[in-house]
């Protein structure tokens, strides 16, 4: 196999979305199965971008873990190392969408597979030639999956992977905000691109600005921040160059599950052809990674026209023909 480009650690899961908008899970009438997990969405994002990708995680060995592998097989994302755990069960979200965009969201998992994952399933070689490794903060929330996503991290580092973290706040995943924010935060040290939302960075870094949450991140080691806005757009910075980019609204939202990570595929794709064609200055906010970002906010807008997250992940041509009418 040739060396993946993208190497993705952590939850797939799947997405039970209300048929019913602006009612709560009390009170929908039905569900949709999507599949999702934040870090395998980014892996089908890249692979849909044409791009290779390859998830590292555990699904339950249960007709719901079988739909997800075949759901990655499908879109050519590597699943060699998916593994089906025989004593927990697939991961379950459901998910009630309201008209703003704020999610009511349910786990079941006590404790799902993806919780399982051990340091020592992880294959040292697997990394070798990848051009980054991706997490979120949900694998730092419970062992083993915690040490296998520290244990991953730093075989990505001795291998020259970069680094990109998004904490992807969910807070009921956690006992209590004070670990949550400390085991979130512990996830910026290890990075070197970082993305984040701004219905998150309040909590997690006591921030009020995207520029001052950009400043307190990038003083914690990453080269590379951008904050997501939601229908605003974005902000970015690398410490030198700043900037906010707007998006598309003219759009019609169905579901906003999957957009940020439409957008993190996105601009790893282009980071990474950055490398391909020998830019030092890849991590550089400079007017080709804007270029990028006008890409990423277009992939994130389509996202947001289908329901749930890994079906609604645009292809290239999909996002270019976008472009070309916007």
């Amino acid at each position: 196999m040739h060396s993946l480009d993208v190497i993705c650690l952590g939850e797939l899961l799947i997405d039970f979305v209300s048929l019913d908008r602006d009612v709560s899970l009390v009170d929908s009438s039905g569900f949709k199965k999507a599949p999702g997990g934040a870090p395998a969405n980014v892996a089908a994002g890249v692979s849909r971008l044409g791009l290779k990708a390859g998830f590292i995680g555990k699904v339950g060995n249960d007709p719901f873990g079988s739909y997800l592998r075949n759901v990655l097989d499908n879109i050519q994302v590597d699943t060699k190392y998916l593994i089906a755990d025989p004593d927990a069960r697939t991961t379950l979200s459901f998910v009630a969408q309201k008209s703003d965009g704020v999610r009511d969201c349910m786990f079941y998992r006590n404790p799902g597979a993806d919780m399982l994952l051990r340091p020592e399933e992880l294959d040292d070689g697997y990394f070798e030639g990848a051009a980054f490794f991706h997490f979120g903060s949900i694998s730092l929330g419970a062992e083993p999956v915690k040490s296998a996503t520290l244990r991953a991290i730093e075989i990505a580092k001795e291998k020259g992977l970069l680094i990109s973290y998004d904490p992807n706040l969910r807070m009921s995943l956690w006992p209590d905000e004070e670990t949550a924010r400390r085991e979130i935060n512990a996830g910026f040290l290890f990075a070197d691109v970082v993305k984040i939302s701004d219905e998150e960075f309040g909590f997690i870094l006591g921030c009020e600005t995207p520029e001052s949450c950009a400043e307190a991140i990038l003083a914690m080691g990453p080269k590379l921040v951008v904050v997501t806005l939601g229908p605003k757009g974005c902000f970015y910075s690398d410490g030198n160059h700043t900037g906010y980019l707007p998006t598309y609204d003219d759009v019609t939202v169905v579901e906003t599950t999957g957009a940020g990570d439409a957008f993190v595929a996105s601009t790893l794709a282009g980071i990474i052809t950055r490398l391909k064609e020998g830019d030092p200055d890849a991590l550089c906010a400079d007017e080709s990674f804007v270029r990028i970002l006008t890409f990423a906010n277009a992939a994130g807008s389509l996202a947001t026209t289908k329901l749930g997250a890994i079906p609604s992940l645009p292809a290239t041509d999909e996002v270019l023909a976008f472009l070309a009418v916007h």
